[in-house]
């Protein structure tokens, strides 16, 4: 580059220490880490900080993430953990919208699916800033964690008082689908569980909504079935729950919904003459089932909104939004019910 120092050449041609920085400035290594990592109290002229970021600009200083660490204690780095479970387009969508959110604050999000070997060797590697769970985590290793330093949002939270954002709102979106079909008249409902046990953290909480919805209606407990992802499985829970006079299901989510649509209509008694059909999710295939799905929409923008302030709010980061939680669900009715 025209008018560039040998000493910058040099620089841009391997990695560019706080020590080139200090040579082109003029100053001492400890002035530039002084500077650069606002050291209060420090006699540093404007002058002199000018000169030194004047130097990290014209070498393309970046500093390093390992020494940044080693300062701190900690990382930069948000751990996310996933607990091993089929993830569908909404758990993606949250995923994404919450490593967008934090990463707007400077924070890196690494996501990992739990094996079941647990994450204690890759905390320890990472040093993050805070883990955010959807996974358990063992009451000793969140000790651990918070004794390095490193904050913890258990989504489902816990007796230690942690964070709740999913708890929060599956109880509410089994009491959303059983108010929309109580409304509608339907005194015997039904609830259809997911065959993967790895969802029933999930599905309990939902479920536990729909029978606390039913009891506000006066009507009878939710008669529960499991029903798998596959026609014949759904045909054979349609039929059952026909023949016990129930004339309305919550589905737990909008795959075991259309699932069950399509079970009804192998009976010849397709929604919602065959039985009412609620999911949850809303993916983009509800809008296209047949008959189009009735389902509930989570926003995974503003929960994933949510676990980010509690992100930032445990790391005392600037940004918290401090207001209270926005409707993190809103019933979507199209045909099936």
């Amino acid at each position: 580059m025209a008018g560039e120092t040998e000493e910058a050449r040099v620089a841009r041609a391997r990695r560019v220490t706080s020590v080139d920085v200090a040579r082109e400035a003029g100053v001492s290594q400890t002035t530039v880490s002084y500077v650069l990592n606002n050291v209060p109290h420090q006699k540093i002229s404007e002058e002199t900080r000018r000169r030194i970021h004047a130097a990290v600009e014209k070498l393309g200083y970046t500093p390093s993430a390992a020494a940044r660490t080693l300062r701190l204690g900690r990382s930069d780095i948000v751990l996310l953990l996933v607990a091993s479970m089929p993830l569908g387009p909404t758990a993606v969508e949250l995923i994404e919208h919450l490593t967008t959110g934090l990463e707007r604050h400077g924070l890196s999000v690494i996501t990992r699916i739990e094996s079941g070997r647990g994450a204690g060797s890759l905390w320890k590697d990472l040093a993050p800033a805070a883990v955010v769970s959807f996974a358990p985590v063992a009451r000793e290793q969140r000790a651990d964690l918070r004794a390095a330093g490193t904050y913890v949002v258990d989504v489902w939270g816990d007796s230690d008082g942690e964070p709740d954002v999913l708890t929060r709102g599956q109880l509410r979106i089994g009491l959303m689908q059983a108010a929309h079909l109580a409304a509608k008249g339907h005194t015997r409902i039904g609830y259809a569980t997911p065959a993967d046990p790895r969802l029933r953290a999930f599905s309990e909480p939902r479920l536990e909504g729909v029978r606390q919805g039913c009891a506000e209606h006066g009507l009878a407990p939710p008669d529960v079935r499991e029903v798998a992802l596959d026609v014949g499985a759904a045909t054979a829970a349609a039929r059952a729950w026909q023949a016990a006079g129930v004339t309305a299901v919550c589905a737990f989510n909008d795959e075991v919904a259309i699932a069950l649509l399509a079970g009804l209509r192998a009976t010849g008694r397709p929604a919602p003459a065959g039985l009412a059909v609620i999911g949850v999710d809303d993916i983009p295939m509800a809008r296209f089932a047949e008959p189009p799905l009735t389902t509930i929409d989570q926003h995974m923008e503003t929960v994933a909104a949510e676990l980010a302030d509690a992100v930032l709010s445990g790391l005392e980061k600037p940004g918290t939004r401090g207001r209270p939680p926005s409707e993190t669900a809103t019933l979507v009715i199209r045909g099936s019910t």
